[in-house]
């Protein structure tokens, strides 16, 4: 008897392991309720939208749209002009979807882990490996069942994703529960490895809520207006004017705000991109809506700019600063880590005598040598802040953060050398002769790996561009030595500044 225990137990102890390392795949809530659960209804239907809904009159690079995410009969044709704006032939690596909870309030983000997406239509995959890494990465990432559960905005956008591309891509589902600002501002900053033109950003969200009709056109687009600025201050700032009017009914101006705000902050500052307007309408609109309270829809496009695009992409050959403006960067470099070092807290910048050359927005790495060997480097390719920030941050990182190396310490700080790259903008390209040794840093991308080496470090090392290649592909991206054969190679100027010692 005892022994038969011993095996039901085992047994029941394997059945619990295999239970535990299962996925569990999201159920669809929003079903029978935004849109149709009949699959060939649901097939049915946005075939219709798709066919009637206003398209853009030109081709784009769309690295992102802002759709809404209301009952099907109210919403889905804007939509499907959202989606429209895309190239069907889903050239996408992954699809993520942002939306601001309807269901609760929490810090940070829940992003589905777990499991895949189900829909009438079938199975939408849920790409996993990027989920655990911005989990692992971030504080701010978690998953939360309940989250997900009973949320919509995510839900609602995947109908249109599986109907519409020719090959569905996998998709990373994100619900934003703060409206902290500064949390949202790093979100971005965490999302930002994977803002490149081989993803599709989904940004889901209504606009005005239950103001009458004609108050509701008003409304929507001024907020529409302020995203198109493409400058998060001017879009809060709207948000908050709209508020002050006291429009009759209006409740929010912009029910996923947050999610907006994400995008905008991922793009601030970047002068290859720009939002355009595809389309517009509200509840009232529909034969099944109310003209006295409504609620609005736009679709916009985020999209490479096709003119700017080469000018900006020589940006930072015109860029110089002086001796001055030099010795300030390094300074501001040097007090981040020594404040952190002997005072244990964050080096406290005075804004105002900051010159303005270093409150552009650019990217930036800093280097840290000791005795003329590495001792940490750190940097963001783009970034919303100003130069000096973005310094004494990457400073920061590189003395304390790079796992590489232990903690910088005080006996090593005053041997420390500092080296500063000003980085320009990143472009894809589609043969390695482009590279210049010595000129061009490169950001080799594949699936969630990534890795880059600045400009300097082949002239350094005496690399050929294959050793360049092969060095950045399986010492930074992690994916072996050919690695780079089947990854995204991107290219970028980068201004190298050395401190002047004396």
């Amino acid at each position: 008897m005892r022994a038969i225990f011993i095996v039901l137990f085992s047994i029941l102890s394997i059945m619990e392991i295999h239970s535990q390392n299962r996925s569990v795949d999201r159920k669809p809530y929003a079903a029978g309720k935004f849109y149709s659960d009949n699959k060939d209804t649901l097939k049915s239907d946005l075939a219709k939208l798709f066919s009637e809904c206003k398209k853009p009159s030109e081709t784009m690079n769309v690295r992102a749209i802002i759709t809404p995410h209301a009952g099907y009969v109210y919403s889905g044709k804007t939509a499907a002009s959202a989606f429209s704006a895309t190239s069907k032939k889903g050239d996408y690596k992954n699809i993520f979807i942002i939306g601001s909870s309807h269901v609760m309030a929490f810090e940070g983000a829940s992003i589905y882990s777990e499991g895949d997406y189900v829909t009438p239509l079938g199975k939408a995959k849920v790409n996993r490996e990027i989920a655990a890494e911005l989990m692992k990465k971030s504080p701010l990432f978690d998953f939360s069942s309940d989250a997900h559960a009973q949320e919509h905005s995510i839900e609602v956008q995947v109908p249109f994703i599986q109907y519409y591309y020719d090959k569905t891509p996998p998709i990373v589902p994100i619900i934003l529960g703060t409206n902290n600002t500064t949390i949202i501002k790093a979100i971005a900053e965490a999302l930002r490895p994977w803002f490149t033109p081989d993803n599709l950003f989904v940004i889901s969200s209504d606009f005005s809520h239950y103001p009458p009709y004609n108050d509701a056109i008003v409304n929507d687009k001024l907020t529409a207006d302020g995203i198109i600025s493409g400058d998060p201050a001017i879009f809060l700032s709207v948000l908050k004017k709209n508020a002050a009017k006291d429009t009759p009914g209006l409740v929010t101006s912009m029910c996923g705000w947050t999610s907006g705000l994400t995008l905008l902050y991922l793009t601030e500052g970047n002068k290859t991109l720009e939002y355009k307007k595809i389309d517009n309408s509200n509840s009232g609109d529909s034969p099944y809506g109310s003209k006295s309270e409504v609620v609005g829809y736009n679709a916009i496009a985020l999209v490479e700019k096709k003119q700017d695009q080469k000018a900006d992409q020589k940006l930072i050959g015109k860029v110089s600063f002086t001796d001055e403006e030099k010795k300030e960067l390094f300074d501001i470099a040097r007090n981040s880590i020594k404040s952190l070092l002997f005072d244990n807290k964050n080096y406290i910048i005075d804004e105002s005598k900051i010159p303005k050359a270093l409150k552009q927005q650019f990217g930036a790495f800093v280097t840290l040598k000791l005795d003329g060997n590495l001792r940490g480097c750190i940097g963001r390719f783009q970034s919303s802040d100003p130069l000096y920030k973005v310094v004494s941050a990457s400073a920061a990182s590189s003395a304390f953060e790079d796992s590489r190396f232990p903690s910088l310490t005080k006996a090593e700080f005053n041997k420390i050398d500092f080296e500063i790259t000003v980085l320009g903008p990143m472009k894809k390209i589609d043969n390695i002769n482009e590279i210049i040794l010595g000129k061009y840093g490169i950001y080799i991308k594949k699936d969630s790996h990534a890795g880059t080496m600045l400009p300097q470090v082949p002239i350094e090392y005496g690399w050929t561009l294959e050793e360049f290649l092969g060095y950045t592909s399986r010492d930074k991206a992690g994916i072996g030595w050919d690695g780079w054969k089947s990854a995204d190679i991107f290219i970028y100027e980068g201004l190298v500044l050395e401190e002047n010692k004396k």
